[in-house]
């Protein structure tokens, strides 16, 4: 029987009971009282063993009427208890939704919520099961973020730790070598001095020892110029530019900027193995950068003159930098100077311990670029720079990009604004290691 039916067979009941009036006045007993103050002794009881479904037969009785009422009747009951619980389910969705919009302001405020700023109902489930499932979840996603941080902290320590001892270790090894060869040197000398004149041509040739830098030269050489050292014996010689005569001599230059005509946007290998011109522009090369300075304790002095010809310096009492299995990692420390402290500006700009990028190696700090494309150089970048002493040379000041040389503690960098202002120049740069005990 469908609905439509089941209404017009109410109607029909009610029409019905409209029509006999005296049945309102009347009860099972048979009793009789004034129709104004009558009462109805109505009775709805079941007619029938329920079935399947909640389906059950019910019986209307209305004395001295009897009436079978369809067992689709339950059915009006049954809907209404689930109109009772879509009320109450929608009552909850609307504080719900009240709870939200503070949180969508919020969002919309350009704050992100926290994660546990939602509203409970917003997060609840059904299932307790399925509930607790989900906080376990959130449980072992916080431990394994926990867990990363604490791994990539132990990898910087351990990193620290091992590039710390194959430094002590290698320059054990080149104190034992170099010890060897010092005492070669000195027997030879004793043997020549046994020679009470030239000695005759027979036997082995005396053996020379090459310098490993050019404060070895001190004493011997007195003019600056193009000599050959070799910091390692297994490396040979090489050519370095000799500083003999400013503050007491013994200056190998590893870097110089006189006026432009070298440029320093080069590639990795390029930066490895040095480009330019000894007696001019030139950088000396990562690879021999690093034999130089694990051979003995060096000190870094550092030259810088502006358009103005204002000229400062920085002094480091320690440098020294790794192999390229290191990335020409960078070690500096120990300022003094005029020309402020550069390489270490700031948590962010901080070139101690940082690894070497040229434009096609990104080495740097920098997650979402390569410093050495954009600034167009080699050098040890964080993310990315307070000094580079790589840029590109001007020879007046210019806007932009700030590409060229630079130095950040370097007087009214800091004032120019960004995007209008003239960026400072320099005319004049210089990069030289000496020995740290070292004595003219």
């Amino acid at each position: 029987m469908d609905s439509s039916f089941f209404q017009a067979y109410l109607t029909s009941l009610l029409l019905l009971l409209a029509a006999q009036p005296e049945v309102l006045a009347s009860t099972l007993g048979g009793e009789q009282e004034d129709s104004r103050s009558a009462t109805c002794s109505l009775k709805l009881q079941p007619a029938g063993d329920c079935e399947d479904g909640d389906t059950c037969p019910f019986q209307v009785s209305l004395p001295p009427l009897a009436i079978q009422l369809p067992k689709q009747f339950s059915l009006l009951e049954k809907t209404l208890k689930d109109l009772q619980s879509l009320r109450a389910e929608v009552d909850q969705l609307r504080a719900v939704c009240l709870e939200c919009h503070p949180q969508a302001d919020q969002r919309d405020g350009g704050v992100t919520p926290a994660p546990g700023s939602y509203p409970s109902s917003f997060l609840k489930i059904k299932d307790p099961q399925d509930a607790t499932r989900l906080q376990e979840m959130q449980t072992e996603m916080t431990e394994l973020s926990t867990s990363l941080k604490d791994a990539h902290a132990q990898i910087d320590t351990l990193r620290n730790s091992l590039d710390d001892q194959t430094q002590v270790y290698m320059k054990n090894v080149e104190d034992l070598v170099n010890g060897n060869a010092e005492n070669i040197s000195r027997l030879v000398t004793q043997l020549n001095n046994k020679c009470p004149g030239p000695c005759p041509a027979q036997g082995p040739q005396p053996i020379m020892v090459a310098p490993r830098d050019c404060s070895d030269f001190s004493g011997h050489k007195t003019k600056s110029g193009v000599y050959q050292v070799m910091p390692d014996l297994q490396r040979g010689m090489f050519d370095v530019y000799c500083d003999m005569e400013s503050y007491g001599g013994g200056w190998t230059v590893v870097q110089r900027r006189l006026d432009g005509t070298v440029r320093f946007n080069r590639s990795w290998e390029e930066y490895k193995q040095g480009f330019g011109d000894l007696r001019g522009e030139f950088w000396l090369g990562n690879d021999n950068i690093h034999l130089l300075t694990k051979s003995k304790d060096m000190v870094l002095r550092i030259e810088l003159e502006d358009l103005n010809t204002v000229r400062e310096y920085a002094k480091y009492d320690h440098f020294y930098v790794a192999n390229e299995y290191l990335n020409y990692r960078l070690s500096i420390g120990g300022y003094s100077g005029t020309a402020g402290d550069a390489m270490h500006y700031g948590k962010n700009y901080n070139h101690d311990h940082k690894f070497f990028t040229t434009p096609d190696r990104d080495n740097d700090m920098y997650s979402t670029g390569n410093c050495g494309a954009y600034y167009s150089s080699g050098w040890w970048f964080d993310a990315c720079m307070s000094a580079n002493l790589n840029g590109k040379y001007y020879k007046k000041k210019y806007k932009g990009v700030r590409n060229g040389i630079f130095w950040s503690t370097w007087r009214n960098v800091t004032t120019e604004p960004y995007l209008t202002g003239y960026r400072q120049a320099f005319k004049s740069v210089k990069m030289m290691i000496r020995p740290k005990n070292y004595s003219p």
